[in-house]
């Protein structure tokens, strides 16, 4: 039994710096590249596992070299990994990262085996669902799993918590399951359709109608913004030289997770996962930008002196 189960995607990021993006048409010599295991699926178990104990992570990946670099990355970190579905015939996802010298990325996901995670897959690892204490998703899987989970979870009173990205509209049959939603500034303006709202204020309260328990909107080094029918929070960013930003909002997610489930308490949760995602963005690459508790407790501690 797995206290927090993440369901989500696996891909290898593919990393090249650059000092600037090409225009259209233009081909530019870039910098340094480096072959970073990643995916928000697997970035997030391995951030709880890191992070907490009790994490199992269930995806898909494909038949070659790329899955078992994955795997040993999820499971050197402490993830269970028993679940996972290797599809022969399919590439591993795959992220193509360009990152600049402000620490600035674009990505590319080809989703591979991750869209291969289907209804029938879902059925077969259903137990697992209801054996977890908390669900961890993402949106780099089929939404029509989502959904599945979504329905099997809620219905056993399982804690969801969802970081909608890559961001697309929801309906509101899964909105009304969500205790957690995670959106970064952008994906909240994705997940309501221009019409029905002009502001932020007005897309949270729609949000929180249609049945989100709790909104917890990550702005970078502007901080984190909590929200649920009885109270709004603001929590500062730690100031630090920003590096990379690819997997902050992963390591926020899953440290939140972690955190939760050990202290039970979502304003503890958001304060220790705005410090961990705080140190994932002063390293490079995706779970190679992932702390332990150790790393992280350092890390902390150098900043107080």
């Amino acid at each position: 039994m797995s206290k927090i189960l993440v369901i989500g995607s696996m891909n290898m990021d593919l990393v090249v710096e650059t000092e600037r993006y090409p225009q259209e048409g233009e081909t530019i010599i870039g910098g340094k590249f480096e072959q970073i295991p990643g995916g928000k699926g697997a970035n997030q178990a391995l951030a709880a596992a890191k992070l907490g104990d009790e994490v199992e992570f269930i995806g898909a990946c494909g038949d070659d070299s790329f899955a078992s670099r994955l795997k040993a990355s999820l499971k050197n970190g402490g993830a269970k990994i028993d679940n996972i579905f290797e599809i022969e015939g399919v590439s591993t996802g795959v992220a193509v990262i360009t990152v600049d010298p402000e620490a600035n990325n674009r990505i590319i996901v080809s989703p591979g085996a991750n869209h291969e995670l289907d209804l029938k897959k879902i059925d077969k690892i259903k137990d697992k669902i209801l054996e977890a204490e908390i669900i961890l998703l993402q949106l780099e899987i089929p939404l029509k799993t989502i959904e599945k989970i979504v329905e099997i979870a809620s219905a056993n009173n399982t804690k969801i918590i969802l970081d909608p990205a890559p961001a697309q509209k929801l309906s509101d049959h899964i909105l009304s399951k969500i205790d957690y939603l995670l959106p970064n500034e952008g994906e909240l303006d994705l997940l309501l359709a221009a019409a029905e709202a002009e502001n932020r204020s007005e897309k949270i309260e729609i949000l929180l109608n249609k049945g989100v328990k709790n909104i917890i909107v990550t702005e970078g080094e502007k901080g984190v913004n909590f929200y649920n029918k009885e109270q709004t929070l603001h929590l500062d960013s730690l100031k630090v030289k920003a590096v990379d930003t690819t997997a902050a909002g992963d390591v926020f997610a899953g440290a939140f997770a972690a955190s939760l489930i050990e202290k039970n308490n979502y304003q503890k949760a958001l304060d220790f996962a705005v410090k961990a995602a705080a140190y994932s963005v002063t390293k490079r690459g995706a779970q190679s930008s992932i702390p332990d508790q150790n790393e992280l407790n350092e890390f902390l501690a150098e900043r107080s002196n």
